[in-house]
């Protein structure tokens, strides 16, 4: 799928300094000619090969907690707490059955050639395919059989070793953000209602050349190039107004009304080769909002009062995505298995593992008394399935909400920094 809002990046290439050769003219009995050291010839540097700092590094984590609500691992959502740190689950368990299909989701990845593919050549040789698949079938076992909160995370800290997520500043601070599922209205036809189309993947997409056109390009200004675009005919759906369809663009998926009564859904299929931009971030730099507590809710708010702007600001993220119909299918994730709300995450697919059991620490909004929402600071337990264009480096995390306006809302004001750990058995 992709996903949402910030930026920050980190290669894990390594640079190899080759050092050059030099040779000396000897004499028979003398000695070897010294090689010059005058400020015209400086001696040669030492070769070096620079270190890469792993994305993850080992940790301790005690087994005693005096304050097990404030230590990691306690997760009662669970168990259906809903009144105390958690929402969505049920008195019923419902949201362990979401963990325990999230979980087999991850294993099915596991079983198949692309994890024993990317798990080949990962930049940790203590984290393995086999471990990670080891410790999920593991850690399914405990939530079968927990009774509690504290029974689940004194068995985990017991059992399992954690590799902390060395951060933004490599000392362990993870800037996080939240995606969902929309939920809009569109048309199979166009009409002079609806007439902002969302594209499929061109069939010849990668014998396009580089640089590929910039979404300027490809819709227009106004996005409606139509016709004139190389696009046409690729339609799949029409919207009624253009921050639908780049909402999609910008969650990756969505789940569609049709103005015939049906219901269908589109996912991510490709997309242009431009990095992340941050229209927020543009609307700030140009003194139309301020940054501070600058949220998506407060973006589309501007944009509803003052649709003119979106000409001016949409095309700045050049970036462009195509889709595909999914028939109705939940959202899926980068490692193509379906997402669950609460317990997926995405994050950068060339530094941490896939499918692997992880657990974050962080604040975020819960729906409170009055219709409001407010921030509360939970561990959850998550399974890392999804990556996107934002998410970058091993300080990002993107959690994903689910579906509809109430998670829209969520994500929309879920930020800050927190942590982010990944769990393996002992070995």
């Amino acid at each position: 799928m992709r996903k949402t809002l910030a930026l920050l990046s980190l290669s894990l290439g390594i640079a190899f300094v080759n050092p050059m050769l030099s040779g000396i003219a000897q004499v028979p009995n003398l000695q070897p000619l010294p090689i010059p050291t005058s400020p015209e010839l400086p001696p040669l540097p030492a070769p070096s090969t620079p270190e890469v700092t792993p994305p993850l590094k080992p940790v301790a984590i005690g087994t005693d907690c005096t304050l097990r609500q404030s230590c990691l691992g306690w997760d009662d959502q669970i168990w259906g707490q809903t009144g105390k740190t958690g929402v969505g689950a049920s008195p019923t368990g419902g949201d362990r059955l979401a963990l325990l299909a999230s979980i087999d989701n991850s294993l099915r990845y596991l079983a198949k050639d692309e994890a024993i593919k990317a798990y080949q050549n990962y930049p940790i040789k203590e984290i393995t395919l086999d471990r990670v698949r080891r410790s999920l079938l593991r850690f399914r076992q405990l939530i079968v059989s927990s009774k509690s909160p504290a029974q689940l995370q004194a068995a985990v800290r017991r059992e399992f070793d954690f590799y902390q997520s060395v951060g933004n500043d490599g000392k362990g601070t993870v800037k996080f953000t939240a995606y969902y599922e929309p939920v809009y209205t569109a048309s199979r036809v166009r009409t002079a209602t609806y007439k902002y189309p969302l594209y499929r993947l061109p069939p010849d997409f990668n014998q396009w050349a580089k640089p590929h056109p910039k979404r300027i390009d490809l819709e227009g200004k106004d996005g409606l190039l139509g016709n004139k675009s190389q696009l046409s005919g690729l339609e799949i759906l029409w919207f009624r107004d253009r921050l639908d369809a780049y909402m999609i663009h910008i969650q990756g998926s969505a789940q569609i009304k049709l103005t015939n009564g049906k219901t269908t859904s589109v996912g991510y299929a490709g997309g242009t080769d431009y990095p992340w931009t941050s229209i927020g971030k543009e609307l700030a730099k140009d003194g139309k909002l301020p940054l501070e507590g600058l949220t998506m809710p407060r973006l589309i708010s501007y944009f509803r009062q003052k649709p003119q702007e979106l000409n001016n600001y949409l095309p700045r993220w050049e970036r462009f995505i195509f889709f595909q119909e999914t028939g109705g299918r939940p959202a899926t994730g980068s490692i193509h298995v379906p997402v669950t709300a609460e317990r997926s995450i995405a994050t950068d697919k060339s530094l941490m593992p896939p499918g692997a059991l992880a657990l974050i620490y962080n604040s975020f909004p819960y729906p409170a008394t009055g219709g409001k929402l407010e921030r509360r600071t939970v561990s959850r337990f998550v399974l890392d399935q999804d990556t996107g264009s934002a998410i970058k480096g091993p300080g990002r995390v993107d959690y994903f909400m689910g579906s509809g306006k109430l998670a829209g809302d969520r994500a929309g004001i879920t930020g800050g920094n927190g942590s982010l750990y990944y769990l393996l058995l002992k070995e």
